[in-house]
């Protein structure tokens, strides 16, 4: 199974370009409309936060941890 690198969104006039890169260097693009790209959006949200503890061991007391985009 290829390991995802990189990820890129870019605005098109109608759409987004998505544009995945694995770990060999293969970039994969695809267009999705603002409908889809809410889509993955809410699916990843709810995913990691079904999960939260698990993938983060996060502890009720833990503090708040903040990554900045970009």
């Amino acid at each position: 199974m290829k390991q995802l690198t990189r990820f890129a969104i870019d605005v098109r006039d109608e759409d987004f370009l998505l544009t995945l890169e694995d770990d060999s260097g293969g970039k994969h693009e695809f267009a999705a409309s603002p409908e889809q790209l809410d889509a993955v959006i809410d699916a990843l949200d709810e995913l990691l936060s079904e999960n939260e503890e698990e993938l983060f061991e996060v502890e009720d007391d833990a503090p708040t941890y903040q990554k900045p985009l970009g």
